[in-house]
């Protein structure tokens, strides 16, 4: 699934191609459950990204 998201640091949009279906996507943008629990499968960072819309480029260049 692709999904775009807002950079919460820089505001920039970013699309990913992730393994998830919709019924997941909608169960992280709930927030109810921890995200973990939901896709355990995803790296942390593709976790990082849906939880922040952070890309692992931009994390790297914030914070290397």
């Amino acid at each position: 699934m692709l999904i775009t998201k807002t950079s919460r640091i820089s505001g920039t949009f970013s699309t990913m191609e992730l393994d998830i279906t919709s019924e997941q996507f909608a169960r992280i943008e709930s927030g109810i459950e921890l995200i973990q629990n939901i896709v355990p499968h995803l790296s942390s960072d593709e976790r990082e990204f849906l939880i922040t819309g952070i890309t692992p480029d931009e994390w790297n260049k914030l914070f290397n």
